[in-house]
């Protein structure tokens, strides 16, 4: 298959692209390589896909109608994975309008991309943010999520809505992932993992919100790359056992399915500041801070639909995982 990875040069555009060659299909990765985290090590990342004679790449900004419709227009592609996105709960908070344009304007465009040109199957980044307020645990496909806490939380919701659209009006197959808190070599450097390492090994303080009270379900980045891949191939179809007097939020009558992706195995933040510790070799300066505006304390993932379809059981421990990171983190920056 030839298939379309937008933010291929991102953390999991990279990981997904790679097992994508390496298992025989082609991949077109597009990025606009933005500065919202270091662009060195977007392009440390592209430069190993590009070294893949199955990887071809194009700049290419997807807030760009004309580019997109180009894009689908000169390439003939099966599937498309839509990772491109503003990402950040807290940066969400100072620049709402970088998610409207990249979040929502962008897959706008994607879907009519994938509309235009009968893609086979459209799979799509949602995130675990879209539960808000929900206090419900664990976190379930079935429960409401009309109440996000973070404009970005409701661009990922909208996105949700806005795939459901194309699925019903012109028989698009989509499915949205909800992904729980993502970690793993090649990481972000806003996300919590990247940052604590870094100032341990600097030996600098670590902002710990909600006085470390908060447990997440963090997610290793081979685990949600498995999990991405069969559903890739399971092309979502109209759920036949639903009604629209009792409508199930995570399924419809159109080809249209969302799906939680996480560990289903939530972490204590202290317990998983104390295994960064143990990686790192080295005790952290604890700054603790009260729960910030968009965050919520608790994330946990109800994945049973998922391995009910797709067979998907993540199998990395999060002290292996953290491991993996810290190897990784000190062999990249040389500390």
């Amino acid at each position: 298959m030839r298939i379309l990875v937008t933010g291929a040069a991102g953390f999991i555009g990279f990981h997904l692209s790679r097992r994508i060659i390496g298992r025989g299909d082609s991949v077109i990765g597009v990025d606009n390589i933005n500065a919202y985290y270091d662009p060195q090590l977007k392009e440390a990342r592209l430069r190993l896909l590009q070294g893949e004679s199955r990887f071809e790449f194009q700049r290419l900004d997807l807030r760009e109608q004309a580019a997109v419709t180009r894009l689908f227009e000169e390439n003939s592609f099966d599937r498309v994975v839509h990772l491109a996105a503003q990402a950040g709960v807290r940066h969400s908070l100072t620049h709402p309008h970088d998610y409207i344009d990249s979040n929502v304007v962008a897959f706008m465009n994607i879907l009519e991309g994938c509309r235009h040109s009968k893609i086979e199957h459209l799979v799509y980044a949602s995130s675990s943010s879209v539960y808000g307020l929900n206090e419900q645990a664990p976190f379930s496909i079935h429960h409401n999520v009309d109440h996000p806490v973070s404009l970005y939380a409701a661009t990922k919701k909208a996105n949700e809505l806005m795939a459901h659209c194309y699925s019903h009006l012109y028989g698009l197959p989509t499915t949205g992932l909800r992904f729980f808190t993502v970690y793993g070599p090649w990481g972000r450097p806003d996300m919590s993992l990247f940052l604590f390492t870094k100032n341990i090994i600097e030996g600098k303080p670590i902002e710990v919100y909600n006085f470390g009270d908060m447990v997440r379900d963090f997610t290793y980045v081979d685990d949600i790359v498995e999990g991405t891949l069969r559903v890739v191939d399971h092309v979502a179809q109209p759920d036949p056992q639903w009604r629209r007097d009792n409508p199930a939020p995570g399924t419809s009558s159109a080809p249209y399915r969302v799906y939680n992706i996480g560990n289903s195995s939530p972490v204590k933040l202290t317990d998983y500041i104390a295994a960064i510790e143990k990686a790192v070799g080295k005790k952290a300066e604890l700054n603790l801070l009260p729960l910030q505006p968009g965050d919520v304390e608790r994330t946990v993932a109800d994945t049973t639909d998922l391995a009910r379809d797709v067979g998907f059981a993540p199998n990395t421990a999060v002290e292996d995982g953290i491991r993996r990171f810290v190897e990784w983190y000190r062999e990249y920056y040389a500390v």
